[in-house]
């Protein structure tokens, strides 16, 4: 009689562990807080406008002037007449000065860092651009009051003669280089290191198979450039130059320092004069009254709108692009 021999059933798999109950207590204190946090943040700059719009309504109840045409500013007179008028002009000029030196050297260097220099020099060329967004910002006032405004009056000058027929590098004030020009030179080097640091972990971002089949297919280096990397990056590019400009916008002491604040509008950037909204507040705040400091609130109110306003902007314009923002990499 044969002999049955018994089947080997293969073991019971082991038991999965049960769920612990603190896991999810700590699910639901983490939603809670991430949560809170955006609530707080929106509650914070609603707080923020609610308070300059308030004084703001206080000090434009009592101007006898346009706020938004007006030239002057004394609201200590009788009667107390200011406007923004300068202080915008200002702030938007030198802001789009400090953007057009400093985005296109920002992405250069941050291109130079992530696909160009080798390992050895790449690391230390980061650090030190990393290392100069840590420069305090009265260091870059004295540093352009000292250095660069004694330096930049050969350039103007350079400017004047080669470039005085477009009207706006035309030098008609004799005077020292304290003019919104030297502003936007000082104020691009100061956005220079947020620009590159984040264009630069953009560009490290890019899929290396792009770049690969670009340069499988015979692309050069810049071809691979233009059509793998910077494609890619831009929407990263976009965000960090609202970063800098941001920057540039609200930026007080190194303004304060170099620019010679007069209340007149000249679209002859190479002249001494001008004022930016931080700068005015900067400058004025400490002499101000009740009603100054709320005119002085006033026009940081309108600050906050415009840099909401640009932010708002960049965001549009990524949004547009999402084929570019890496989300689908």
């Amino acid at each position: 009689m044969a002999s049955i021999t018994p089947i080997d059933t293969p073991p019971a798999p082991p038991a999965q562990p049960k769920r612990a109950s603190t896991g999810r207590a700590g699910d639901k204190i983490f939603l809670g807080l991430s949560q809170g946090s955006g609530i707080l943040l929106l509650l914070l700059m609603a707080s923020i406008a609610v308070f300059l719009s308030y004084r703001a309504v206080l000090a434009l109840s009592k101007d006898e002037g346009n706020f938004l045409t007006t030239f002057d500013w004394n609201p200590a007179g009788d009667p107390p007449v200011f406007g923004i008028a300068v202080l915008l002009f200002g702030t938007v000029v030198s802001s789009i000065i400090a953007m057009a030196i400093a985005v296109p050297i920002a992405v250069g260097i941050a291109l130079f860092i992530s696909h160009y220099a080798p390992r050895k020099l790449a690391a230390p060329l980061a650090y030190v651009v990393d290392l100069l967004a840590a420069v305090p910002s009265i260091i870059y006032g004295i540093w352009g009051a000292l250095f660069l405004v004694p330096y930049l009056e050969g350039l103007n000058l350079w400017l004047d003669q080669f470039f005085g027929w477009t009207y706006i590098f035309e030098k008609t004030e004799v005077g020292v280089a304290r003019s919104l020009f030297t502003v936007g030179i000082l104020l691009a080097i100061m956005i220079l290191p947020i620009i590159t640091s984040v264009s630069r972990e953009v560009f490290l971002q890019v899929p290396k198979m792009n770049e690969e089949a670009a340069l499988a297919l015979g692309a050069t280096r810049w071809e691979v450039i233009r059509l793998s990397v910077l494609p890619f990056g831009r929407s990263g590019v976009i965000s960090a130059s609202m970063l800098g400009l941001g920057r540039a916008l609200g930026e007080t002491m190194a303004v304060a320092t170099v620019l010679s604040p007069s209340f007149l509008i000249s679209l002859h950037v190479l002249n001494p004069g001008g004022g930016t909204f931080a700068q005015n507040i900067a400058a004025k705040f400490d002499e101000a009254d009740q009603l100054g400091r709320d005119a002085l609130i006033a026009s940081g109110l309108v600050l906050f709108l415009l840099t909401l306003l640009v932010n708002g902007a960049a965001r549009l314009i990524i949004a547009r692009r999402k084929e570019y923002s890496g989300a689908n990499a």
